[in-house]
């Protein structure tokens, strides 16, 4: 009588897939340069200026058809703007921006541990960046 035998196949590595949603806090002054690049906007600067009914403090990006620039503190991740409710400025440019802004520190960030990142623009407008962990930048 034989007796069962095990049998061993080859240990392959899965390919994971991960959907991650980012809270977006603007830290990074490269991915600030990079995003205004990426959506041709003028070179961000530092500087204090006058919103509507208060002043700010840190890197400005002038958005298309704002009239007050998006401030950043890159301290706090926070930012600072007065679009009066979208009639000062258009709320897809800031999702723009932020959107931007994500994708380019998420570039940065894996070059930096040195894995290829590739991305690839969705119908809807979203942006799907692939890390391939192990790979050239």
């Amino acid at each position: 009588m034989n007796s069962p035998r095990a049998i061993h196949y080859p240990r392959r590595e899965p390919a994971l897939s991960h959907i991650v949603e980012i809270k977006t806090e603007i830290r990074d002054e490269a991915a600030v340069r990079a995003a205004c690049t990426r959506l041709q906007l003028a070179a961000p600067e530092h500087k204090t200026v006058r919103l509507f009914n208060a002043a700010a403090t840190g890197f400005c990006v002038q958005l298309p058809g704002w009239q007050y620039p998006v401030v950043a503190n890159l301290q706090t991740g926070q930012l600072s703007y007065d679009n009066y409710n979208g009639h000062w400025g258009d709320w897809s440019r800031l999702n723009s921006f932020l959107q931007a802004y994500a994708v380019e520190k998420a570039k940065i960030e894996a070059r930096k541990k040195g894995h290829m990142v590739t991305e690839t623009a969705i119908q809807d407008g979203s942006i799907r960046v692939t890390v391939r962990v192990g790979g050239a930048a």
